[in-house]
């Protein structure tokens, strides 16, 4: 038992140890942030004296070269619509996938499966013509719709929750009268609440951290996302 104990006492030290060297440069980066000297300090890891000024220019100082405020504002108008429409379409492929019965399931399943295998860079200048001609280039709604229309190919996560959920709830539920959507809405759907949200999250952090689709459909700068923008920001100084 006590040899049990220490296997458990030491791991978790490691985890710590490993936890503490992962944030160290975390935390390096927000205490510079606040101190007053301009550029990086190497003497000091805490700054000798703090502030907020700047956060205080970065946010309300802007001009045309950093416009930070409207950087975040569309990264995350991107982001924020992506990952309601993606997450809708994410739990409806994976329920009618997981839980209803139809003839060209198991196709649709295994073309998805290896439609997946291919990146999705594949298709960017076919997206762009595509969009050019319906007039959605230099938008933010054609940026939501082409990370919104693929998200339900990334539904097998999510059907593997659906498929640990007894259908013996569907069947009750079809014998209390119960449509498909009432239960969706009102038995399965608050059991995979957990998963839900780490799919929401995970989409909200895919769009907000892209790069190559901002990068080949937005040219106006007043459109561009934070890493299209902080990109051509650092190209405009090097």
């Amino acid at each position: 038992m006590k040899k049990k104990t220490w296997k458990i006492i030491v791991r978790h030290l490691v985890l710590a140890l490993l936890a503490i060297i992962w944030l160290i440069p975390i935390v390096w980066l927000v205490v510079t942030s606040l101190s007053t000297t301009k550029g990086v300090s190497y003497q000091h890891f805490f700054p000798e004296h703090w502030t907020l000024a700047n956060y205080h220019q970065l946010f309300f100082k802007t001009d045309t070269a950093a416009n930070f405020p409207a950087w975040f504002k569309n990264t995350f108008i991107v982001a924020f619509f992506t990952c309601i429409v993606s997450s809708a379409f994410v739990l409806m492929v994976s329920y009618a996938f997981s839980c209803m019965r139809f003839k060209a399931r198991k196709p649709l399943m295994s073309f998805s499966i290896i439609l997946g295998m291919f990146p999705g860079v594949l298709s960017m200048i076919a997206v762009y013509f595509v969009l050019k001609m319906i007039g959605l280039t230099d938008s933010l709604a054609g940026l939501v719709i082409v990370y919104s229309a693929g998200s339900g190919l990334g539904f097998l996560v999510l059907k593997g929750f659906f498929d640990t959920i007894p259908y013996s709830l569907d069947e009750s539920a079809m014998i209390d009268g119960a449509n498909p959507i009432q239960t969706f809405s009102r038995i399965i759907f608050p059991v995979l609440k957990p998963t839900t949200a780490t799919v929401a999250i995970l989409s909200f952090m895919w769009t907000w951290n892209d790069f190559n689709m901002p990068l080949v459909l937005l040219s106006d700068e007043s459109q561009q996302t934070l890493q299209l923008a902080q990109y051509v920001f650092k190209s405009q100084f090097s």
